[in-house]
């Protein structure tokens, strides 16, 4: 298989799935500042009808947008159909942005700037979570919904995300990769990815002020949609964690898991009266007790949809917007 001929050129891909907060994202893309390089957009709608075919259509956008049908209820569907565009048109830097999000008009500028400085493979930015009037309080304190790049004790950042990414699709750890359909519809196929992009040797930098907002809708502004959450990504930690590991090897692991469940369960009792340091506990508590429950055998949760009708993941290519 011949190797793809890659450009020093951005695409940026969303994944969408029914959200009209589209139209947003899109729109705040106008207003970007120039990041040296040739800049395009590809939408790639994961619902089995391609309905936001004329969201994209409408747009009108100053950057060239491509409109990917990408069917169905599966991320990882989509995310790799953006994987195959940006490779089958030579653009070296995919850069993936969420459909919920907007950005600040530095932000591509600054995610580049990042990938030109060091030998970085991909380069993280954070995502800034807004809450509407009705959020508890508590959740604005604790910075619940932020996203943001998980340092080791070297320094090095040791898992990637896919809501605010730049990705070099010519660095040698990245040339195989793609996201597994498994995951697709319970989360963690991006973890799952960025595990295996660091396995084969790709480095992540960070670039702070490649800034992403997001608002958060009201039905995930609830504890218990976060401990959910958490619980799941407990899961995929565990599912990683326990590949080409022996059965002896794996109970060890949940026990560690199962201790520091317990010691973050006792931080939230001391304290109750602090409702963003107890909930955080709480939230620290069920991402262990998701590893426990994946590492004894438990099924992997489903967040995303249900099994796709259908078999082929052949990204259908839409018409190319102004």
């Amino acid at each position: 298989m011949t190797a793809p001929a890659f450009h020093d050129r951005v695409l940026i891909g969303i994944c969408t799935f029914r959200r009209p907060e589209l139209a947003a994202t899109l729109a705040s893309l106008r207003a970007l500042e120039d990041c040296g390089l040739p800049t395009a957009i590809a939408v790639a709608d994961n619902d089995a009808e391609p309905s936001a075919r004329a969201l994209v259509s409408a747009a009108d956008h100053p950057l060239p947008v491509t409109y990917l049908h990408a069917p169905q209820a599966n991320i990882s569907i989509a995310r790799n159909a953006l994987l195959d565009h940006a490779r089958q048109t030579g653009a070296r830097l995919l850069v993936f942005l969420d459909d919920d999000e907007t950005v600040e008009p530095g932000w591509l500028r600054e995610l580049v700037a990042a990938w030109r400085a060091g030998d970085a493979g991909a380069v993280l930015g954070p995502v800034r979570a807004h809450y509407q009037s009705d959020a508890p309080k508590w959740m604005d304190e604790a910075r619940a919904h932020d996203t943001l790049p998980v340092f080791g004790k070297d320094g090095a950042i040791t898992s990637g995300y896919t809501c605010n990414v730049l990705i070099d699709l010519a660095d040698p750890a990245a040339a195989a990769l793609r996201f597994d359909p498994r995951r697709g519809r319970s989360g963690g196929e991006d973890s799952a990815f960025f595990a295996d992009f660091l396995a084969a040797g790709g480095r992540i930098a960070f670039a702070r002020d490649a800034l992403v907002h997001e608002t958060v809708p009201s039905d995930r502004a609830r504890l218990a949609w976060l401990l959910r959450r958490r619980y799941r990504m407990g899961q995929t930690h565990a599912s990683l964690v326990a590949r080409g590991r022996s059965w002896p090897a794996r109970v060890g692991a949940a026990g560690l898991a199962a201790g520091k469940a317990a010691v973050c369960g006792g931080l939230a009792l001391l304290g109750v009266a602090r409702p963003a340091w107890r909930n955080r506990q709480l939230m620290r508590a069920a991402l262990h007790v998701g590893a426990v429950a994946r590492l004894g055998g438990a099924r992997q949760i489903e967040l995303y949809g249900t099994a796709p009708a259908v078999t082929d993941t052949s990204p259908r290519l839409g018409p190319k917007e102004r």
